[in-house]
C-alpha cells in the first residue's frame, strides 16, 4: 500500500452500538426487544441499537438508546465486547459494540422511529433474531451471570428498598439455581454491604413482616458471590 492511500468514505466500516435491556419481571430474566420496521429483516425481532452520532462517545450512544427505548437514563450500563464479522449485516461492513443495562421492574418499552414494536421477552422464550443478535444476547447473559459471582451488579435490578428473600430470587433467577437460604442470609448479612432500614413489608397471610434492606454503594465485597451465596 502506498503512503499516499486514502481510503474513501465506503471502504470504512460504519460503527453502532446494540443495548441489551435485561429487567426481572413476573419472576423472571426478561429482556427488551423491537420489531425492526424496515429492511435488512423487516418485522423481525432485534436489539435495541443503532449507529453511532459523529459527534458522541459509545457510551453516549448507547445510552441514548436506551433513553429512545426505555426513557430511562440513570441505570446501570457496561460495555460487553465487539461484534465485527465482515458479513454479520447485509448491508455493508459494519462494526457493532454491544452493551447491557440492568433496569428494575415496572419500566415501560417503547418503540423507537426504527421499530414498530417493543416488548420485553423472557430469556428461556427468545424468538429468531435479526443479524447476529442470537450471539449477542447469549453473550450478555453469561457475562450477566458471570459478573454475579464476583460483583454486586445483582443490586441494579432490584428496587431501592428489599427484603432478603427479594435479594435471594433475584440471585436465583439470574444464575438459574436454588441458593441455600440459611447460609445466603448469614454470608450477606456478615458481608457489610447492606443498610438495615427501619422500615418492614407486611407478610402475606399470618406471616411476619419482612425487613426492608438498601445496598450500600460504597460498599466493596471482596470475595466472590459463588463463595458468599453458596
Amino acid at each position: 500500500m502506498s503512503s499516499g492511500y486514502r481510503p474513501a468514505p465506503a471502504d470504512r466500516p460504519s460503527l453502532t452500538v446494540d443495548v441489551v435491556i435485561v429487567s426481572l419481571r413476573q419472576s423472571a430474566l426478561h429482556v427488551l426487544l423491537i420489531r425492526r420496521a424496515a429492511a435488512p429483516f423487516k418485522g423481525k425481532w432485534a436489539i435495541p441499537g443503532g449507529f453511532v452520532e459523529p459527534d458522541e462517545s459509545l457510551e453516549e450512544a448507547a445510552r441514548r438508546e436506551l433513553q429512545e427505548e426505555t426513557d430511562l437514563s440513570e441505570v446501570y450500563v457496561e460495555q460487553l465486547y465487539t461484534f465485527g464479522e465482515p458479513k454479520r449485516d447485509p448491508r455493508g461492513r459494519v462494526v457493532t459494540v454491544a452493551y447491557f443495562a440492568l433496569v428494575p421492574d415496572g419500566v415501560l418499552a417503547r418503540a423507537g422511529d426504527d421499530a414498530v414494536e417493543a416488548g420485553w421477552h423472557p430469556v428461556d422464550q427468545l424468538p429468531e433474531l435479526a443479524f447476529d443478535h442470537a450471539e449477542i444476547m447469549n453473550y450478555a447473559l453469561q457475562r450477566l451471570r458471570y459478573k454475579l459471582e464476583y460483583t454486586s451488579v445483582g443490586f441494579e435490578l432490584l428496587p431501592n428498598e428489599f427484603t432478603l428473600t427479594d435479594l435471594q430470587t433475584a440471585y436465583e433467577i439470574v444464575l438459574g439455581e436454588t441458593l441455600d437460604k440459611r447460609n445466603f442470609r448469614r454470608r450477606i448479612l456478615e458481608a457489610g454491604i447492606l443498610t438495615e432500614t427501619s422500615r418492614q413489608r407486611e407478610g402475606e397471610g399470618q406471616g411476619r413482616p419482612a425487613r426492608l434492606y438498601r445496598y450500600r454503594k460504597n460498599a466493596v465485597t471482596s470475595v466472590k458471590a459463588r463463595r458468599l451465596f453458596p
